[in-house]
């Protein structure tokens, strides 16, 4: 069984593009799943946030509108991790894009010197 490579991207983010491009050019398969129409699950959010050794912030699309309208500058370190986890899994806005998923290993943002080690 091989796990399929999941790829949650917003089609206008430009660092998304760049990462399908990365991928397309390395002849990696990917499914491209739009992160505002079906953000990540909780269980997906919960592994990534393992990844991240349980800081959530890693998690957040800071420099999004929404992270800025909903005040959670200063709202995140007050907010327990579950309804922080429950706030990203029903607003893909708020997830840092891509978010990326293969079988138990996981990585937010494009990073090509992280990505390399993780799928080729």
């Amino acid at each position: 069984l091989i796990m399929k490579l999941k790829v949650y991207i917003y089609k206008n983010c430009d660092t998304c593009r760049k990462a399908g491009k990365y991928l397309d050019n390395n002849g990696i398969k990917f499914e491209s799943i739009p992160i505002r129409e079906e953000p990540p699950s909780v269980k997906e959010l919960n592994m990534m946030l393992n990844i991240y050794k349980g800081d959530v912030r890693k998690l957040f699309n800071t420099s999004g509108v929404d992270y800025r309208s909903l005040n959670l500058k200063e709202k995140l370190p007050k907010m327990s991790i579950d309804k922080a986890i429950d706030l990203l899994s029903s607003n893909g806005n708020l997830v840092k894009r891509p978010f990326v998923i293969k079988g138990t290993k996981g990585v937010v943002g494009f990073n090509e010197s992280v990505w390399k080690n993780l799928f080729l």
